[in-house]
């Protein structure tokens, strides 16, 4: 049974240097503009062009299908579960690949978005939560605002919600992850460059490298931010509550595939340092078999997988 949300008083904002960070200059804040915008655009204008001009190839959808699994996992592997909760630790080449390829999905360098995941966590759906849907109250209007501010609208706020020092300090002590962090722009090129060149290249044409930039770019890009986001949303507005979590995290099951297996978000709530999400029979969870492959070839240990006992547990509190 798939239910809103119970309600709750509004949440607070605070205005605390330890929660909400510096301000963004007027550079920063553009580019978080043109790489919010400029896909979501993208993504509206897909269907017509596709619909009026059959302007995609075999070939663009194929390469859309593997960019987007493979920088989708990126984020949900390394910056999710690897490095914001420490569900495992990986060999020192898996750890900089794939937070690479986290990278090349255009949602932010590596310590940044660990830093508002983990203030996120810090305080979920209370005062200080950078993107709870709860802020404006209950009422339908206030709850359509908050579904805009906990989808995307937090990201337009001109503050930096992250606070690095406070949030991710041993991310900023691993020289890979700072490393890598501070290439997040060559990633972002190479993000959209790389499909119009394999595409350009594979067809000869100009045609085929901007058709590829298109669809394996930036639509691409586009339906990866609206899945994560929706993790944000969706997933604290509507669905199942299985295990006891102190806030308003919920499983969406329609999300399960395309989230790489992040819509199990009760559970992931529950137990956050727990690598796998999706518990019950029947729960698709691809990053935690991701995970499974890498523990069995050698390549990440120390492995929190969740126990039945703890499990149980949790979910005779959610019942009572």
């Amino acid at each position: 049974m798939t239910t809103l949300a119970p309600q709750a008083a509004p949440v607070k904002k605070r205005q605390g240097k330890a929660v909400m960070g510096e301000k963004r200059s007027l550079w920063q804040q553009t580019l978080v503009y043109l790489f919010l915008v400029i896909p979501t655009l993208a993504l509206a204008a897909a269907i017509p062009i596709a619909w009026q001009t059959g302007w995609m190839s075999g070939l663009d959808a194929v390469m859309a299908i593997v960019f987007f699994f493979a920088t989708g996992h990126g984020v949900t592997f390394a910056y999710h579960r690897m490095l914001t909760h420490g569900s495992f630790k990986a060999n020192r080449p898996v750890k900089i690949a794939s937070t690479i390829l986290a990278g090349m999905a255009v949602q932010g360098n590596a310590v940044g978005w660990v830093a508002d995941h983990r203030r996120h966590h810090a305080f979920s759906d209370k005062e200080g939560d950078p993107h709870s849907p709860w802020l404006f109250g209950t009422g339908p209007v206030a709850l359509m605002k908050g579904f805009w501010h906990s989808h995307m609208g937090w990201m337009f706020q001109r503050e930096n919600t992250s606070n690095v020092e406070r949030y991710a300090p041993d991310l900023l002590k691993d020289k890979d992850i700072v490393w890598v962090s501070k290439l997040f722009p060559l990633w972002t090129v190479l993000t959209f460059l790389l499909p119009a060149a394999i595409g350009g290249l594979a067809t000869m044409s100009w045609t085929g490298a901007l058709t590829a930039f298109f669809w394996a770019g930036v639509v691409r890009v586009a339906v990866l931010h609206h899945t994560t986001w929706s993790t944000n949303s969706v997933c604290h507005m509507v669905g199942e509550r299985p295990f006891k979590a102190r806030d308003k995290a919920a499983n969406f099951w329609p999300l399960a595939i395309v989230s790489f297996g992040e819509s199990w978000h009760n559970m992931h709530h529950a137990d956050p340092t727990s690598a796998r999400h999706g518990v019950k029979r029947g729960q698709i969870d691809t990053t935690a078999r991701i995970i499974w492959i890498c523990e069995k070839f050698g390549w990440v240990s120390n492995v929190k997988w969740p126990s039945p006992e703890r499990l149980a547990r949790l979910e005779k509190e959610a019942a009572h």
